[in-house]
């Protein structure tokens, strides 16, 4: 399995390579109050895929928090309930002791 998914990397690699070396032409990209880029058409692609990555882990980051507090809040909730449930447990182990030394 890890070597398929090597050469699958590697094929995927080679492809984007020659994606970028047949894209090298100069693009301009025109903005808003005559603002303009210029560059290879390949760092631009770059550029805006690297921002979009950015964009969506930050879009991604207030539900990542509440999934983290609503974790801790059941680890919490769950650690009580056990100690409860030992505390019953020896409760119950100690009772009929109890009650032998009474018969005695």
């Amino acid at each position: 399995m890890k070597l398929i998914s090597r050469a699958i990397a590697i094929f995927l690699f080679l492809i984007f390579f020659g994606f970028a070396l047949k894209n090298t032409q100069e693009v301009t990209l025109d903005f808003f109050l005559n603002y303009e880029i210029r560059g290879p058409l390949v760092l631009i692609l770059l550029g805006f895929f690297a921002s979009g990555a950015v964009l969506g882990v930050l879009a991604m980051t207030p539900a990542l928090f509440r999934h983290r507090r609503n974790a801790s809040k059941n680890k919490k909730a769950l650690t009580s309930l056990q100690k409860e449930q030992e505390a019953q447990r020896v409760a119950r182990e100690a009772a009929p002791q109890v009650d032998s030394i009474r018969n005695i």
